[in-house]
């Protein structure tokens, strides 16, 4: 029967246990890559972002995530009021700002 399959035989164990080690060291190197131009970055961002969400203060002129223009009313604890409009005010999060425009952009509302 053994003209149709073919044996199959052991091998003997490599020589050294460094090759095992150097395996590693492409995934190693992907991970260190990974973090240095995507994690980092990212954490950098994410602390700015709450550190704009902290200094948040009443007159601030601000952009929400959404889009909307408008002027910092009342400031809370989780929410703020925006003019976006004479006498109209929208209630947001406070973590849905994504930019603070310079003083001036409005020039009424």
């Amino acid at each position: 029967m053994s003209f149709l399959i073919s044996d199959a035989w052991a091998q003997t164990a490599p020589a050294t246990t460094q090759q095992g080690l150097l395996s590693f060291l492409p995934l190693i190197a992907l991970f260190v890559v990974f973090y240095f131009f995507l994690i980092r970055p990212q954490m950098r961002r994410q602390r700015e972002h709450q550190d704009l969400v902290k200094g948040l203060s009443k007159g601030d002129e601000v952009v929400t995530t959404g889009g909307l223009l408008g002027r910092v009313t009342e400031v809370g604890d989780t929410f703020l009021k925006v003019e976006i409009a004479k006498n109209l005010e929208v209630r947001v999060q406070r973590h849905a700002i994504s930019a603070i425009m310079p003083k001036g952009t409005l020039k009424e509302l």
